[in-house]
């Protein structure tokens, strides 16, 4: 039970669900989709009850670098699947230079079910002169897909 916890006593706040529990996507703004007559769309009766039958995840769904050293560059690899029955494209919104964000990966197509790996590569400058010695980095990046735009935050600290 959601009530209590694991000692038996009664919760004095309440459990926040992750987003993958709530049926809700994180960090995305629906487009309207204007219905394409050549696509390939299946018409299944076991999949008739379901709402939500295309779109993507992103795994995980924010990057955080933590600290990282001035001048030097740093990379990881983040998940995005097709959980949608249909074969779906997307594309990625590069960041502007001033952040120091690149996204690496391969278009085309993405089928039901399939992943493809984006490496987000994060090249450590400092843009403003401030005394603390640590900048933040922070960018929300923009993957367009057919159904909606999904948004990744990317954070870094940059000691100089």
């Amino acid at each position: 039970s959601l009530m209590v916890d694991v000692t038996g006593q009664t919760r004095k706040e309440k459990v926040i669900l992750p987003s993958s529990l709530q049926g809700t996507k994180p960090n995305i703004i629906p487009n309207k989709k204007i219905e394409d007559p050549v696509s390939g769309k299946v018409s299944t009766s076991s999949l008739a009850t379901r709402q939500d039958l295309s779109g993507f995840y992103l795994i995980p769904p924010r990057v955080t670098f933590g600290v990282l050293k001035e001048g030097c560059t740093y990379a990881t690899t983040v998940i995005l699947k097709n959980v949608g029955v249909n074969f779906s494209r997307f594309r990625v919104k590069q960041p502007p230079p001033h952040t120091g964000l690149r996204v690496m990966y391969t278009p085309g197509p993405v089928a039901a079910g399939l992943l493809v790996e984006l490496e987000i590569e994060i090249f450590a400058m400092v843009t403003g002169e401030k005394d603390t010695g640590l900048e933040e980095v922070s960018h929300d990046i923009e993957i367009l897909t057919e159904t909606e735009t999904l948004l990744l935050p990317v954070k870094a600290n940059i000691l100089f």
